[in-house]
């Protein structure tokens, strides 16, 4: 049995888990970097690399067990794949009282959990952290590519973007007025955590697209951008949001495979698990 970080299967069922791990390895529509496809693939391994025992919390997240959800490897198109994500989530959400997590994969694999945990979690609010607004009604053709992640999420929920430092002229009207925490902004409001904080609130959806970070700590995502946040803001952010709100999913896209992959595979395993930390430090409070 495979499991999760190489856990003990104890550690790994359904019966015995409070999270839920479901992989996507879809890369049908990105338009520069190929390869995150194969970023389930690497995560899992770097997982398996990383120490247990988390020294913020004092905790051993997978004691409170990460299950192995299966793998959604539809990818005939991008509509069919949008599809199969949001039936699986569908079905993964049957199980109360369980998170639901998501690892890709392309940023496009967001669009289907986020309707599904949207029909199911009533006044969402959808956390993006991300250096490209993603709102783009359609793209390629296709309303399911990466460069339209968020769109439909913006017209059905709260949403509130974090680290944007990319976009098309076109998306500026669909941003959210006062709710898009700008990089360039970041950098000189000390007080820019507080500030997202007030916006999100209720349940709350995450999804976080690694190119949110600078590339110099995440260099291998499909479309790297100067002037990204950085690892402990970012974890303070997290771990504040967890506190506050309830967080019912959460989403991690955009690991690109590259000669390069192992320093940001390694991030993204570490961002997973100090997630988890934080979550099951809320349910204990």
């Amino acid at each position: 049995m495979n499991t999760y970080a190489g856990i003990p299967e104890e550690n790994a069922t359904l019966e015995n888990s409070k999270v839920m791990l479901v992989t996507v390895p879809y890369d049908g529509t990105s338009t520069w970097g190929k390869g995150a496809d194969k970023g389930p693939e690497l995560f899992l391994d770097a997982s398996e690399n990383m120490e247990l025992y988390d020294i913020e919390t004092g905790t051993e997240p997978y004691l409170e067990g990460v299950w192995m959800a299966g793998e959604v490897s539809e990818n005939s198109s991008p509509e069919a794949m949008t599809e199969a994500v949001y039936q699986k989530t569908k079905e993964m959400l049957q199980h109360e009282g369980k998170l639901f997590t998501l690892f890709g994969g392309e940023h496009s694999v967001s669009i289907g959990s986020i309707r599904a945990v949207g029909e199911k979690f009533e006044n969402l609010t959808v956390l993006q952290l991300d250096a490209h607004t993603d709102l783009r009604p359609d793209f390629h053709g296709s309303t399911s590519n990466h460069a339209c992640a968020v769109f439909e999420a913006n017209k059905k929920h709260n949403l509130v973007q974090v680290g944007i430092r990319s976009c098309d002229v076109e998306e500026m009207q669909y941003v959210p007025k006062g709710q898009c925490f700008w990089a360039h902004e970041i950098a000189t409001n000390p007080n820019w955590i507080d500030d997202v904080l007030a916006k999100v609130s209720g349940n709350v959806y995450i999804t976080i697209d690694l190119d949110a970070f600078d590339p110099s700590i995440a260099p291998s995502t499909g479309t790297p951008e100067p002037g990204g946040l950085q690892w402990y803001p970012t974890l303070e952010l997290l771990r504040k949001v967890f506190e506050k709100c309830n967080v019912v999913a959460f989403d991690i896209v955009e690991l690109m495979d590259s000669p390069y992959s192992k320093p940001t595979a390694f991030l993204a395993a570490k961002l997973y698990y100090k997630m988890l930390a934080y979550y099951h430090c809320k349910d204990k409070s």
